[in-house]
């Protein structure tokens, strides 16, 4: 029992340390202010915040907390919270403020993170302590590697299959405007430029911008969804089913004045050490704001004109070919066949023993 406690309280250090120094930059002496929401809320687990700030008095910076709640609308924080965060050197957000907010400018802008890792064990699991600088330098690669394919196709099990490439663009990928993590994902992929079907299953969910409700619309049987660029072109599958998907984005597109068939942009999970305990149907927002780092997972975000919409259709074990070469093949994500992947997994030992065994449970049977 002392063991299991000594490694957890080393585990925390670690993950904590990776948080303010390997991915916030934090030296000592530098302000830091942790915006949390009410652990009551079910999203960000308890102890985490105190375990954070204690890890970062113990770095030599001066910590200062606040509850900032919980909006379903992302409502902008209170004046007050608005000078704690233009007075601190780096903000965390133990709060899904940061996530709803992560594609628009926010306050603090490149000195804020959001931690995706909602709980002490997670970030004291290989979730948290794997080399924040690993996962950049891979995710660096694989947006590379998109950016210059002639062509890439995506599949998965249940008849997902589309394909097309990257048009050309002066200023590369378009991704978040807050430093995430973990680094879980790569850049979006715009939608434009590629034409197929996606196989929707299980349910489809928010993308943690907006909590409306329902947050999710269960799926009975599969529904397969064609689009030709970022146009939804028809849908097939059980008539109930497709009546059923229709009528959802339908109400999601009025709650907010979207096109709601449109489809923006894709992109999957590249950390070997995400993983997701419990089902996902019982707390979808916890799940949709977490799991998706896991390579099992793809996810497509519609209904809205901008990233990242307020639909995701979910992908389980999608297969990525790059000109041929399946970077992820049937949900495993293989680095060594990424350009530079290689010398990642090379110069990170640890994420390539994590590749090697990786966590495999996502929320999802």
């Amino acid at each position: 029992m002392a063991t299991a406690v000594g490694d957890m309280a080393q585990g925390l250090r670690r993950g904590a340390a990776n948080l303010l120094v390997g991915c916030a930059g934090a030296m000592p002496g530098a302000r830091l202010l942790i915006l949390e929401e009410d652990p009551a809320f079910g999203h960000y687990a308890p102890g985490l915040g105190a375990a954070l700030a204690a890890v970062a008095v113990d770095l030599g910076l001066s910590v200062s907390r606040r509850d900032i709640g919980f909006s379903p609308s992302a409502d902008d924080p209170p004046p007050p919270v608005l000078a704690a965060i233009a007075a601190a050197d780096h903000i965390v957000y133990l709060a899904r403020l940061g996530d709803q907010t992560r594609f628009r400018p926010l306050p603090g802008g490149a000195r804020s993170v959001v931690s995706y890792a909602l709980s002490p064990a997670a970030l004291a699991g290989p979730f948290g302590t794997l080399p924040h600088a690993a996962l950049v330098a891979l995710k660096q690669a694989i947006d590379t590697a998109m950016l210059a394919a002639g062509r890439i196709r995506v599949t998965c099990p249940l008849g997902s299959d589309f394909s097309g490439r990257i048009a050309p663009s002066p200023g590369g990928l378009a991704d978040v405007g807050i430093r995430r993590f973990p680094m879980s994902v790569f850049a979006p992929v715009p939608m434009a430029g590629f034409a197929g079907r996606v196989a929707l299953a299980r349910f489809l969910v928010g993308t943690g911008s907006f909590y409306y409700q329902p947050f999710l619309h269960p799926i009975d049987g599969v529904v397969t969804v064609s689009f030709a660029g970022n146009r939804v072109m028809g849908h097939d599958g059980p008539p109930a089913a497709v009546a059923g998907v229709r009528a959802h984005v339908a109400r999601v597109a009025a709650m907010f004045g979207l096109d709601g068939n449109f489809v923006h942009s894709w992109h999957a999970g590249i950390h070997p050490g995400c993983a997701y305990d419990g089902a996902a149907t019982d707390n979808p927002g916890r799940w949709t704001g977490s799991a998706f780092g896991n390579p099992r997972l793809l996810h497509v975000h519609s209904c809205g004109t901008y990233a990242p919409g307020e639909i995701c259709w979910n992908l389980l074990d999608p297969s990525i070919a790059l000109d041929g070469v399946a970077l992820w093949q049937d949900g495993r994500l293989h680095p060594g066949r990424i350009p530079g992947g290689a010398a990642v997994l090379d110069a990170f030992p640890e994420l390539a023993a994590q590749f090697a065994s990786p966590q495999t449970a996502v929320g999802i049977d």
